[in-house]
């Protein structure tokens, strides 16, 4: 009676009304789709509270002849708007003049200043917020960050509405936000590696991590639809969401599978080698929990972290980690300035307005839908999570080039090849940041219960951050000398990221053609990663 008590008071409170409500509680598959579906709002949350920056860049540094906008936005009116024909509405106090201090000479470098603040302090947040994870209760900290980024992300919008012109104070607002946003991937792929195991890892998470592109639409329309009644609305609007999403979290997500009566399926199952797929084991303790029989203790009583130092040593960490420093180079170079790029250059003659080109930007992600999903069930398939990385990654470097040559060409042509570059460069970033840091985090090294899952994946998507601050910072100063100079550091970018995953391709295609899998060696259970995460001595 003792223990059903602790485990009632680390249940969410929304979950335990259920309960009372329904009378019983949920099956392990029903906790598993409720898990999916939180995290999944939570994190499109997130990735829709950074997009509007990347919409209000061509209205707080206008382009010379950029003096319009539109009264509805996509899908509501016209994808493509020609500039000539509008003019009957302007932004508000911005008076087509732009927004001082971005609307100097200097203003494309101070925009790029802004972005890498927010992604330095994003990365640099990552490390002790994936430590900090292993070891805080993930669904209050998870509810912490969401709730104090949608704080400082309305509080840069409201500098429209305080008609602040000081740099430091959006240099500030983004700072803050960053440090808070830094909070959101750790902490979600730790949940979702708590409540599934390795099987069909890939696709699962593949599936799941439409998040982070569904969110890069839903942050471009929302901020598109409220602009023209003044750009802080572009951030008070997404920051309203994403704190809303954060007090869902609170209610209703269930971070560890122990805190409602199940294990967790990365744990070895002692005593008993008929219940080691995790599958099975979890089967037989949902029959039981439903019997309302509840005998697992909560996984914060007995788990136990690892140190960074020691997480940097599984094998497999250090080289992912810098393959998507490069990769989110360029991903994020596309997330931040895409908006920017298209309200700048002709497509088939015309130029777009600013709403049109947020707008159309989201097509970038719906390839990074496809290309995530792919990435993962490609990865599955062929046991190699590293080959499907790097041949992602080399596939973006042609796809990139044909858009910049034959982008403008028409609307279709631009259309078609964005959403190709959008699949070849977002797939490999999803596939890295989900599937390949959850197998890392539960590796075979991590001896007992010992757990790594928000520490490797702050490794590695806080490396990759880096690379994130990076990309627009460069794009801030190298646009003014031509985007031409832009798509080479876009190029240059994704040839380093396949290079160096060179040494574990080759260790995993000399295994997959080298050798035959001892019998029972390769199930299907761990085939999806074993070949990458071997220990390598």
């Amino acid at each position: 009676m003792e223990r059903n008590n602790e485990l009632m008071k680390e249940n969410p409170p929304g979950i335990l009304l259920i309960r009372k409500i329904r009378r019983k509680d949920w099956s392990l598959k029903t906790y598993k789709y409720v898990v999916l579906l939180i995290t999944f709002i939570a994190y499109t949350s997130y990735h829709a509270s950074r997009k509007p920056s990347s919409i209000v860049k061509s209205v707080l540094h206008p382009h010379p002849f950029l003096n319009e906008t539109v009264t509805n936005p996509w899908p509501m009116g016209p994808f493509f708007v020609k500039r000539e024909i509008l003019g009957r509405f302007d932004l508000g106090k911005s008076n087509k003049k732009g927004w001082e201090p971005f609307n100097g000479e200097d203003g494309t470098s101070k925009l790029g200043e802004i972005d890498v603040a927010f992604l330095a302090c994003y990365s640099m947040g990552m490390y002790v917020a994936g430590h900090l994870g292993d070891r805080l209760d993930l669904r209050l900290f998870l509810t912490t960050g969401m709730i104090g980024s949608g704080i400082f992300v309305g509080l840069f919008g409201m500098g429209y509405f305080w008609n602040i012109h000081e740099f430091w104070f959006y240099l500030v607002m983004q700072m803050a936000a960053g440090l808070f946003q830094a909070t959101g991937w750790p902490s979600v792929v730790a949940v979702i590696g708590n409540w599934f195991g390795k099987r069909k890892r890939g696709l699962i998470m593949g599936i799941w991590n439409a998040h982070t592109s569904v969110g890069n639409i839903s942050g471009s329309l929302m901020a598109a639809a409220v602009l023209e009644h003044g750009w802080g609305w572009s951030f008070i609007v997404p920051g309203g969401f994403i704190f809303l999403a954060g007090i869902m979290v609170y209610l209703l997500l269930p971070a560890y599978p122990e805190d409602v009566g199940f294990p967790c399926p990365n744990r070895p199952v002692v005593g008993d080698s008929s219940l080691a797929n995790d599958e099975e084991a979890q089967t037989v303790k949902e029959n039981v929990a439903e019997n309302g029989q509840f005998n697992v203790p909560r996984g914060g009583s007995n788990r136990t972290s690892v140190g960074l130092f020691d997480a940097f040593l599984i094998p497999g960490v250090i080289p992912f980690a810098l393959c998507l420093f490069f990769s989110k180079l360029v991903a994020y170079t596309f997330l931040y300035w895409l908006p920017f790029y298209l309200s700048q250059t002709a497509i088939g003659g015309e130029y777009v307005s600013v709403k049109s080109a947020g707008n159309l930007s989201a097509l970038f992600d719906v390839g990074g839908i496809v290309g995530g999903i792919l990435a993962g069930h490609l990865s599955d398939k062929l046991d190699a999570r590293a080959t499907t990385a790097a041949s992602f990654m080399y596939a973006a470097i042609p796809s990139m080039l044909l858009y910049r040559k034959y982008g403008g060409a028409s609307k279709l042509i631009n259309i078609l090849l964005m959403m190709l570059a959008g699949l070849f460069v977002n797939g490999p970033y999803a596939l890295i940041t989900t599937a390949v840091s959850a197998d890392l985090g539960t590796h075979s090294s991590l001896k007992g219960d010992s757990r790594a899952l928000a520490t490797v994946t702050a490794i590695i998507d806080g490396t990759g951050s880096m690379g994130a601050a990076l990309g627009p910072l460069l794009t801030g100063f190298l646009s003014t000398k031509g985007w031409d100079a832009v798509f080479i550091m876009l190029v240059i970018g994704a040839l380093c990221a396949g290079l160096l995953l060179s040494r574990l391709v080759l260790f995993e295609l000399s295994e997959k053609f080298s050798k035959h899998p001892v019998c029972g060696q390769q199930n299907s259970e761990g085939s999806a990663s074993e070949p990458l995460l071997r220990n390598q001595r």
